[in-house]
């Protein structure tokens, strides 16, 4: 197992200080500042490699997640996923586009692993409103632009700047500072999460994985959805983060997992959640 880098105690209490929500916000947690072990060493991508499928070994999926230690400022961010409940809130304020896409949409993104009319359409608003009981679940069918409006949305209304993380604060968010496999330790535990392996195969309510959060306190640092972040590649695509989601296997549910896609993609697969200046305390809680 890696090294530990280790933080101070009080760095530690203050990062799992979440101030107190107000049904116009939603709960924030802090992560300090302070370098971590971003990416994976040989070991951990031989394992993820083990624990995927031969597509995943074949097209080499990890072999981009290069292994260094990171520095970052502190941060706020989202305990929870936003969720299609949090997302109405924004388009009823805003008149912004609901969720969703059609057929000719989706089949054009060449996202040709679920069916349209089977999966698809299960997460499709209808109505100005979200699919019943899914109020909870994260928002999905949304670009990155549309998170984007969001954050900024929902950062006026508090008075701040809010924004979506880079892959940098993503991961450290999810994983912590010693180079961990999984926001809980090293050992693969599939009841931690809504992955493939042990999930409904479909999205779960944001609070539904407690004993998957990370050691700040984010839930969902682990499976659920992917996430969309403020970093890009070079050809323009929008890196992906959320170790896995509640369709994929093992091996790519983990914090240093990446990928890319274009930022104007809307899938039922991708979700997001806000970043915040540490600076600012207000409603966010105590520094």
């Amino acid at each position: 197992m890696p090294r530990p880098l280790l933080l101070a105690p009080a760095l530690l209490l203050a990062a799992c200080i979440p101030f107190t929500a107000s049904p116009a916000r939603a709960p924030m947690v802090l992560v300090p500042a302070g370098p971590f072990i971003m990416g994976s060493d040989a070991a951990e991508r031989s394992w993820a490699y083990g624990a995927s499928s031969p597509v995943a070994r074949q097209a080499r999926w990890y072999d981009d997640e290069p292994r260094r230690v990171v520095s970052l400022p502190a941060f706020w961010i989202d305990r929870f996923l936003v969720t299609h409940g949090d997302y109405l809130a924004f388009v009823r304020a805003t008149g912004h586009r609901v969720p969703g896409i059609s057929k000719a949409e989706y089949l054009a993104q060449g996202f040709l692993v679920h069916d349209y009319d089977r999966e698809v359409t299960r997460f499709l608003w209808r109505g100005g409103e979200p699919p019943p009981g899914l109020e909870a679940h994260p928002v999905v069918l949304v670009s990155a632009a549309d998170a984007e409006a969001y954050c900024r949305w929902r950062g006026s209304r508090e008075g701040r700047l809010l924004r979506l993380p880079t892959e940098e604060e993503w991961e450290t968010a999810a994983r912590g500072t010693d180079g961990r496999w999984f926001p809980w330790g090293m050992t693969w535990e599939p009841q931690r999460l809504n992955s493939a392996e042990a999930g409904p195969l479909f999205t779960t309510p944001v609070t539904a994985y407690p004993q998957g959060q990370s050691p700040y306190g984010m839930f969902d640092a682990a499976g659920n959805v992917f996430e969309w972040t403020a970093s890009r590649y070079p050809d323009g695509r929008r890196v992906m983060k959320g170790a896995g989601s509640w369709d994929d296997e093992a091996g790519i549910s983990r914090p240093a997992a990446r990928h890319g896609r274009p930022p104007a993609s809307r899938h039922i697969l991708f979700g997001f959640r806000c970043v915040g200046p540490a600076e600012v305390a207000g409603p966010y809680g105590r520094k």
